[in-house]
């Protein structure tokens, strides 16, 4: 009566439902990417600002 899939079954059923990935494309989920994107970015300011206040006091 009260019968409920596991989690198991649950997350199987949802995968099967899901369109195959298209070829190149890495990330299913925009706000993933654009989250992302915008880590690789901040690391590499931080270093490019890292590396230019050391230029500047040696």
């Amino acid at each position: 009566m009260f019968y409920r899939k596991s989690v198991e079954e649950r997350i199987a059923d949802r995968i099967a439902q899901r369109r195959p990935l298209e070829d190149g494309k890495t990330f299913e989920h925009g706000p993933a990417k654009f989250v992302f994107i915008s880590l690789i970015v901040a690391v590499v300011l931080m270093h490019v600002v890292g590396v230019a206040i050391v230029m500047a006091f040696s």
